[in-house]
Parts: C-alpha cells; structure tokens; sequence
C-alpha cells in the first residue's frame, strides 16, 4: 500500500488539478481511538480477503466459461462491503455477463466509460459492471495492487505510440471474446468537482477508422464481425454519502485520490469512516455507428456522464429509478 498516484499523462494536467488547491478532507466524527480501530479491523479484513479470493480466482483462470468474469465481482463486493461501502445503481446496465457463447448468439460487447477521481471507482464499478478494466501500465508494476490487477485480467496500457497498435489489437480481442471494457476516458483521476474533458482516442476501439483503399497492415488489423461493433455505456459515479450525510464540496476530498496523492495514507483516512455511499448513473447505450465521428462520440458520452455527474452532485435523491 506504499504505491504513489502516477503522475498525469503529459497534457491532461490541469492547472486546478494540484492537491494543494483542495482543503484538507474533514475527519470522521467521534473517538479518534474507535475510528482508527475500526480501521485498523477492516484493513486487516481485507488483507485476509484479497489474497484469498485473488488465489481463488487464479484457478478460475483455467476454467472456460464466465466462473472468473462473475468471481471478480464478489471480490469487488466483498471488497466494497469490507469498507462499508452502500453502491446504488440508477438504470439499466447494457449487455449480459458476457463470455464465448454470448458472442456466438449475436450479443453484442459493450464499452462502459466512467468518470474517474478515486482508486475506490474500481471496486464500485467492478462490483456493478461484470468487466475488464482498462489501466495505465505503471499500475502492473505496483507490489500489490499490480499482482491483483494481473490476475483479474486487467489490460495495461503504455499510451505509447510504438504500442498503441498491440494494445489495441489485446483491447479489440478481449470484446470478441465475451469480455467487456472500463474505461476512462478522462485520461487520469479528478478532484471529483467536475468530469474533465474526454479524450476521443479512448474510442477508437469502438468506432474504427475506415481502411483506406488497398490499404493493409502487418499483421492484419483485428476487426469485428458485422453487426457485432461494441456499444457505449456512459456510467456516472459519484460519492454522495458519508456516514449517513450528503458530501458537499468540503467533504468531497474524502473520496478524491488524483496527482501525486500517496495510496497509504488515503487508504487509512478513508477507511476510518463509519459508512460511504456510491451512486452510479447507467445512461442509455450508445451506438458508435450512430456518430459521424469519435469526437461526437465521445463528445455524447462525456455529456451524459457530466450531467448524470452534477446531479449526482446535487444530491438529487429523484435521479431516477432505484435499481437493486
């Protein structure tokens, strides 16, 4: 837990992006000493927790089917219970669980694209969204979270450009397959004050550029069967309680985990509250074919996920529909 934020890509960095620009988050009210034992107990929960269900899941590995796909979720759950974590889920999530045999009967994959301030996004989206996630490649290298991350199946990314092809080709194959994506389309973690502008590149696995006449690549470019392009799903997440209350902007640092932020310490902070709450905003699919390019794709998800983001913010209790 000694892993540091990664700092920014080059120029995605914002000038209000500092994590001196925010105040200091509130502490959790009551007993200094019951709130670091309490803690101290879930931390230690869920260091018995996660090295115990990752073992279990490395075995599913080895299992066709979606057993591995659907075990995730529970350690994502589990993960999320462990912190007292309450998610709730407004509208209706696109796709299945996925796998081989859903691809065989035609369901198409599906690309959820988030929000992102806080390594938290990962359980609560992954308990929420059966999926593989999409993450920069110096998360890999991390002792702990890069072992778990590996064996969960994430794909790492460098952004590079020497790379963006195999890494394409990986992203493109895992849709194919049966799986479906996370991304963040952001480029990095926010403040959790506003959704940053999205970058259109995210979507180039959704909506592929035309080869050009007699144009051909070695080795060929993967490409999806006809009717079987992937859809959009823009997913608003936002922290909307703490121990029972809403989160204003003064407690909204709680959850925020962006620049160079260490891990450790916002892991203790985080977790000397008495309960938190995520709520998650699943906005209708998009069809990439629908756009005329990817800008105005992306520019359409980015659209719905702010505006699902600011009333979240607002902490309208009527954003819709409650979904178990």
């Amino acid at each position: 837990m000694s892993a540091r934020r990664p700092a920014p890509t080059r120029g995605l960095a914002r000038p209000d992006m500092s994590c001196t620009d925010v105040q200091s988050p509130p502490v959790p009210t009551g007993s200094r000493l019951s709130a670091r034992l309490r803690a101290t107990a879930r931390l230690l929960a869920i260091a018995v927790w996660v090295p115990t269900s990752v073992s279990f899941e490395a075995l599913l590995l080895l299992v066709p089917g979606t057993a591995k796909i659907r075990w995730t979720r529970v350690i994502w759950g589990v993960l999320c219970r462990l912190l007292s974590m309450d998610i709730r889920v407004i509208g209706t999530r696109a796709g299945t669980v996925g796998g081989a045999r859903a691809r065989a009967r035609g369901e198409r994959p599906v690309i959820y694209v988030s929000n992102h301030c806080s390594w938290l996004d990962v359980p609560v989206l992954g308990t929420v969204l059966p999926s593989v996630f999409v993450a920069k490649g110096d998360i890999g290298a991390w002792p702990i979270m890069g072992t778990v991350s590996r064996i969960g199946r994430t794909i790492f990314v460098s952004r590079q450009r020497s790379t963006t092809g195999r890494e394409r080709d990986e992203m493109v194959s895992r849709l194919i397959g049966g799986d479906n994506l996370v991304l963040f389309p952001e480029g990095t973690s926010s403040d959790g004050m506003r959704v940053l502008p999205f970058m259109s590149a995210f979507f180039a696995i959704a909506k592929m550029p035309p080869l050009r006449k007699g144009a051909e690549t070695d080795p060929p470019l993967l490409t999806y069967a006809p009717g079987m392009a992937p859809l959009i799903q823009p997913v608003s997440l936002v922290y909307d309680r703490l121990d029972g209350l809403n989160v204003n902007r003064h407690r909204r640092p709680v959850f925020s985990w962006y620049g160079d932020m260490d891990l450790a310490p916002h892991v203790w902070q985080l977790a000397q509250w008495r309960s938190m709450r995520a709520s998650v905003i699943l906005h209708p699919p998009l069809d990439p074919d629908a756009f005329p390019s990817r800008k105005a794709l992306a520019q359409a998800a980015w659209n719905a996920v702010a505006e699902g983001a600011a009333l979240l913010r607002r902490n309208a209790e009527d954003a819709g529909p409650h979904t178990p």
